[in-house]
C-alpha cells in the first residue's frame, strides 16, 4: 500500500504536479470509499489443533471458526465463585422412587451444566490464542508502516526543502 503511495507520488513528481505554477481546481480527488473493520483479515499462519476445534463446537453443530466467533460482554464477565451447599443426609428409608427421580434429574441437570461450561471455556481457549497471534502479526504490520512512513515523510522533507512547501 505504501509502496503504491510512493509511486504515485513519483509519478505526479515526474508530470510537475506539484510544480509553482496554478494548477485547475476543479480536479476532484480520488477519495477511497471507508472499509469496513469486519471486513478486514489478517493473514497469520493459525492451524489450531482439531482436536481443539472439535471440542469448542457445539455436538451436532458446525464446527468453531475463531476467526468470525465474537462473545458478548456478558459471556466474558468474571463468574463470580458460589460456596456449595452443605450436602443433607437423607436416611435409606426416605429414599423413595420419587427422590431417585429427582437425583437422576439432577444429575443429568449437573452434566449438562459441566459441559456447557467446559465447551464455552474451549472456545474461549481457541479464539484467546487465535488472537493473541492476530496481535503480534497486527504488532508486526504497524511497525512495517510506521517505518514506511517515516520514509514517506523523509521523502516529503527533501522535496519540501528543495522545491518549497506543498
Amino acid at each position: 500500500m505504501i509502496n503504491n503511495i510512493l509511486s504515485k507520488y513519483l509519478l505526479l513528481l515526474q508530470n510537475s504536479v506539484f510544480s509553482s505554477e496554478p494548477t485547475d481546481k476543479t480536479t476532484e480527488r480520488n477519495t477511497p470509499s471507508p472499509i469496513d473493520p469486519d471486513a478486514i483479515e489478517v493473514d497469520i499462519n493459525f492451524q489450531p489443533d482439531p482436536t481443539d476445534l472439535v471440542l469448542s463446537s457445539v455436538p451436532g453443530g458446525e464446527l468453531f471458526n475463531p476467526r468470525k466467533h465474537k462473545f458478548s460482554d456478558e459471556e466474558l464477565k468474571p463468574q463470580p465463585m458460589i460456596k456449595k451447599a452443605k450436602k443433607v443426609f437423607v436416611p435409606d428409608e426416605q429414599k423413595d422412587d420419587k427422590y431417585w427421580s429427582r437425583r437422576k434429574k439432577n444429575n443429568l441437570a449437573a452434566k449438562r451444566s459441566r459441559d456447557a461450561r467446559r465447551l464455552k471455556e474451549n472456545q474461549i481457549t481457541v479464539r484467546a490464542s487465535f488472537l493473541e497471534r492476530e496481535n503480534a502479526a497486527l504488532r508486526q504490520q504497524v511497525a512495517e508502516l510506521r517505518k514506511d512512513c517515516g520514509r514517506c515523510k523523509n521523502i516529503v522533507a527533501r522535496y519540501e526543502v528543495k522545491y518549497g512547501p506543498l
